[in-house]
């Protein structure tokens, strides 16, 4: 008996021996934290992208986690700021046991802004778990709807336009030549094909009474003086680019620093205009017409097919003569260099440059004869290209009943023009702002830059040159882009010289730029679409006519 009890007792010091010092085992260790991640979230109800556009201005954003949130933590992990990066103040609210929390802006938001949203990966649970991988969302509130302007009739809109984008010619005009600068930024670079624009629209300013006729005959006196006399020309031909003061070439390139022929071909367009609209016995406008006879009359346009090919080229330099190597072939807005090399009574091109030149015979892209948004396109590339193909050219020469051997050239600027309109209204891209009233693909500045905007290289930049520019085609379209342009969007786009440049509601940006090759289309191609006064006064050149029936052109007025 006394071995059993010692046995027991010898067993009991072994078990106890077994823990440490004779204390008793400690707990298991408590679980890991686990992480977690974001759930869900909506934007105004809306589930939510990391971009969101058109959000409303007191919008809330709700986030779903996977896991009760530490409020302690939310402050410095959760930030709400607008573009630059100013903190946005906010009610922070929580539900459903902590795992959601809502963002309330406490006052509205600015209007066609940008904000951020952000969730760092430090944000923490109530078992002190983090947040696995943070996120950013960027939001872009509401357009602001309301009229900036007073509301005035359709006719007196386009009289205010046509008025306010004609100071860009006459106020901005450089002092010394007369002549347009490139673009509101560009102290003495005078553009030649701006230029002949810029005549077009001084015409078209004098008819509607900005001006007298004496006053313009003045200042048209001082750019043709200018031009005949003082500024460089090579081959009769212009550079794109002059000092407006000194008349000296100033290159556009390195290798273009020379004769640019369509440049050339815009400002002879100018200034047969103005040489028709002056057709007084005054003796100043006679001297007029003369000096500019003598610098049509000077444009070498058959040495430009560089040793009698049959095409023209675009390029000549003093320095590299023929190393820019740039045919003219169309589709594109150069129909109306081929016009007036065609027209020329001194240097005149035969018909073959026009049909193997330009046309290419129908091919390498000229003929398109597609269809586009269900709208036939008769030349050019896919879905017609940038709008000024259907601009340049078309300010003089009248599209109306116009036809050749490969279209018919209202259905060609009509169609071209209609496809532009219905891919902004289709938006491919989704490009926030695109609508029936917003819309317009052209070449124009851009952020950082400048592109040929089209249906098929759509940043998402407008440019309101396109749509205004394309009255004569699409008059009740281009109604609704000028009502919304100015009444919605006026406070931001409209300035001292009519409409800047471009614009993208998507990326918040508006032109602070005006560029003589856009405000020039716009005043004479309304006034065309009113009157049809450029075209008139051009094609009632007896050269023009005389050019365009040998190309094969038929037309009411030819």
């Amino acid at each position: 008996m006394r071995r059993i009890v010692s046995s027991i007792i010898v067993g009991c010091c072994i078990f106890v021996a077994c823990g440490k010092g004779g204390d008793p085992a400690p707990p298991p260790p408590p679980p890991a934290p686990v992480n977690f991640g974001i759930s869900s979230w909506t934007v105004n109800g809306v589930p939510g992208q990391t971009i969101n556009y058109n959000v409303p201005r007191n919008a809330p954003i709700r986030f779903q986690f996977g896991a009760a949130i530490n409020r302690a933590t939310v402050a410095s992990n959760i930030r709400f700021q607008d573009n630059s990066a100013v903190a946005i103040n906010a009610t922070v609210s929580y539900s459903n046991g902590d795992s959601v929390i809502i963002l309330q802006p406490t006052s509205p938001l600015n209007y066609l802004s940008r904000y951020h949203v952000t969730v760092t990966d430090q944000l923490k649970s109530t078992t002190g778990g983090r947040l696995v991988t943070g996120t950013d969302l960027t939001l872009t509130t509401i357009i602001d709807s309301s009229r900036k302007f007073p509301i005035i009739t359709d006719n007196e809109l386009l009289e205010l336009v046509q008025k306010q984008t004609f100071k860009y010619f006459w106020d901005f005009g450089h002092p010394v030549s007369g002549l347009a600068r490139e673009r509101n930024t560009s102290g003495e670079t005078i553009t030649s094909g701006g230029s002949g624009f810029g005549m077009m629209s001084i015409v078209t300013g004098i008819s509607r009474g900005f001006i007298t006729r004496p006053q313009g005959l003045t200042r048209l006196q001082t750019m043709v003086s200018f031009l005949k006399n003082t500024a460089q020309k090579f081959h009769g031909a212009f550079p794109h680019w002059l000092n407006g003061s000194t008349g000296v070439a100033i290159p556009f390139s390195t290798k273009d620093n020379g004769a640019d022929l369509v440049e050339t071909s815009y400002l002879m367009m100018g200034l047969l205009t103005a040489r028709q609209y002056f057709n007084t016995a005054d003796p100043a406008e006679v001297t007029l017409r003369n000096d500019i006879n003598s610098i049509w009359n000077g444009v070498e346009w058959n040495w430009f097919r560089q040793n009698n090919q049959n095409v023209l080229y675009w390029h000549w330099s003093p320095n590299y003569n023929w190393e820019m190597n740039h045919p003219i072939r169309g589709w594109n807005e150069c129909l109306i260099t081929y016009v007036l090399a065609a027209s020329s009574t001194t240097f005149s091109i035969p018909p073959i440059v026009y049909t193997a030149g330009w046309a290419g015979n129908g091919t390498n892209g000229f003929i398109n004869g597609g269809s586009y948004y269900g709208i036939p396109l008769p030349l050019g590339p896919a879905y017609g290209g940038p709008l000024f193909f259907e601009h340049y050219s078309f300010m003089g020469i009248k599209p109306t009943g116009l036809s050749d051997a490969y279209a018919n050239y209202q259905t060609q600027t009509t169609n071209h023009t209609r496809i532009n309109y219905e891919h902004s209204r289709a938006n491919p891209a989704n490009h926030f702002g695109y609508s029936d009233s917003v819309w317009g693909l052209t070449a124009s500045d851009i952020p950082n830059g400048y592109a040929a905007s089209s249906p098929t290289n759509d940043i998402g930049v407008i440019a309101p040159t396109a749509a205004l520019s394309s009255f004569p085609y699409t008059p009740i379209e281009s109604m609704k882009a000028l009502k919304f342009f100015y009444y919605v969007l006026g406070d931001k786009l409209w300035g001292q010289y009519g409409f800047k440049d471009a614009f993208s509601l998507k990326d918040i940006w508006f032109a602070d730029s005006y560029l003589a090759i856009d405000q020039g289309p716009i005043i004479v191609m309304i006034e065309n679409y009113r009157t049809g006064l450029l075209w008139n006064l051009f094609t009632s050149c007896p050269e023009v006519k005389a050019g365009m029936l040998s190309l094969g052109f038929t037309a009411p007025y030819l």
